[in-house]
């Protein structure tokens, strides 16, 4: 296969709403648990029941338009309104998704990608009835986000089920609004669990062969009980279609991400403040230790939890808290449910010795959250690359672990939709624009207004970029910005 032409795919797409009568209560279903491995003659009973707690969602944004604007009384005049511009030059956009309600109180569960910087947020339930929903928190990492709706009324909704116990080969489908089909349903298997997309450092997608497309994002994934075992967040294709390939977030990270949300509007994330590489069995064995896998320190941020408890680079990390460490992506999934302020104990080799190490957790800066020390360059975002920018400050040199002497700005998000998609990366730190250094958001933003004058010439942008074993390389890359 030419992995050039397979893309990782955000579900959005535009929204038609069916028509279903709605009761209010959980839909899921009470008593003894359904037998998921075993196919049923027919899902119409399941869906039914469960469609009323599922949601289309719309949201718009008005955004400076690239559209041509026609002087008024002229005959053209009437394509403005075509093209969604208005007087001031600015144009409409909107992008639609999926939800389901958790609460008969409203709130809702969909995709951040699905509201991602939306002035408003309708949602239409499967009677037609449309009610406009505030946002109570997102989390970029995960892509949840939490919306909250008033009705006279309590809502029918469904319940978070245990995505521990989901099994390859168990019976799902799929609700939500693909291509604009709201209310439409799909059927297939868990294809597989634990998958890494490399889209983040929570990354454990739950893969299915249901039919997912466009439009399906923020959905959700029931088992044969009608409990979310997953919220429907990507698809790998060749095409934009579904060819069997969709990636939903597991229900028990959602529910631990979605409390967080409703309580605080923020999730707090416990940090160590190390970077590590997996450790394979060969590796143990020259550690003169027993075992199949673990980790390896092979960085310790200044000042940090690791810093603190004195670990040492070099140290092999067996387990946390009596559990073995099966490598990278399974020590993060660890520490990410660990409290807090708390202390945990690490199992490590250090010179042929094993010994236990008590590690205070401390708190992994919030990334929506804007850093004090630099409020005019915290946050940047350009429309034109379609990335997420920030100035290179402490706080971000630690989440990222660039090294103090290291200056430029850093890329914490790129848009699916954006010039930058497949060009730069989450944690890239951008030096250069077109040989020109760059060490602020304005700079970027500067000079990339002055290569839009250009469209034909691609813009030159070179990062840093973080490898597989921590360290950093120069990194080369050519945007188009043809108009």
């Amino acid at each position: 296969m030419n992995r050039t032409a397979v893309a990782v795919i955000a579900l959005m797409a535009l929204m038609a709403p069916a028509t279903f009568a709605q009761t209010a209560g959980s839909l899921s279903r009470p008593g003894a648990p359904v037998d998921a491995k075993t196919a049923p003659q027919s899902f119409s009973a399941l869906s039914k029941r469960l469609m009323p707690a599922v949601v289309n969602i719309s949201t718009s944004q008005v955004v400076a338009s690239r559209l041509p604007s026609f002087p008024e009384g002229s005959p053209a005049e009437r394509f403005n309104e075509y093209f969604g511009r208005n007087d001031d030059g600015f144009q409409r956009q909107g992008s639609l998704g999926s939800g389901f309600v958790i609460s008969a109180d409203g709130y809702i569960v969909t995709n951040n990608h699905v509201i991602d910087k939306a002035d408003t947020i309708e949602v239409t339930f499967s009677d037609g009835r449309t009610l406009d929903a505030k946002i109570i928190g997102r989390d970029r990492d995960t892509d949840i986000a939490v919306l909250k709706v008033t009705s006279r009324t309590p809502l029918p909704f469904v319940d978070l089920g245990d995505s521990d116990r989901a099994e390859v080969g168990d019976w799902v489908i799929a609700i939500g609004n693909p291509l604009g089909f709201g209310g439409s349903v799909s059927a297939g298997i868990i294809s597989a669990t634990g998958r890494d997309l490399n889209t983040g450092r929570s990354d454990n997608f739950i893969q299915t062969d249901a039919a997912i497309n466009q439009g399906n994002s923020g959905g959700p994934l029931f088992n044969l009980n009608g409990q979310v075992v997953g919220v429907n967040t990507a698809i790998i294709s060749q095409s934009g279609g579904s060819i069997g390939l969709g990636f939903s977030v597991p229900s028990n990270t959602v529910k631990r991400i979605s409390a967080q949300l409703i309580k605080e509007g923020r999730v707090h994330r416990p940090w160590l403040g190390v970077n590590v590489q997996d450790a394979d069995e060969s590796l143990i064995k020259a550690y003169r230790a027993s075992g199949k896998s673990g980790t390896i320190v092979t960085r310790i941020t200044d000042g940090s939890p690791a810093a603190k408890a004195k670990l040492e680079v070099g140290d092999l990390i067996l387990s946390i808290d009596g559990r073995a460490v099966a490598g990278v992506r399974d020590m993060t999934r660890q520490l990410s449910e660990k409290p807090i302020g708390k202390a945990i104990t690490l199992s490590i080799v250090r010179d042929g010795r094993q010994r236990d190490v008590a590690v205070t957790l401390g708190e992994l800066p919030d990334e929506d959250v804007p850093a004090a020390t630099a409020p005019s360059e915290a946050v940047g975002l350009s429309n034109d690359l379609g990335a997420d920018l920030v100035a290179l400050d402490d706080d971000v040199r630690r989440r990222f672990g660039a090294p103090r002497d290291m200056t430029g700005v850093a890329v914490t998000g790129v848009s699916t939709r954006g010039r930058a998609y497949n060009k730069l990366r989450r944690g890239d730190v951008i030096v250069e624009v077109n040989f020109q250094s760059v060490s602020a958001v304005s700079d970027v933003l500067k000079r990339l207004d002055t290569a839009m004058q250009t469209p034909n010439q691609p813009i030159l942008i070179r990062v840093k970029r973080r490898g597989d074993t921590g360290g950093w390389f120069d990194q080369f890359v050519s945007i188009e910005i043809r108009k």
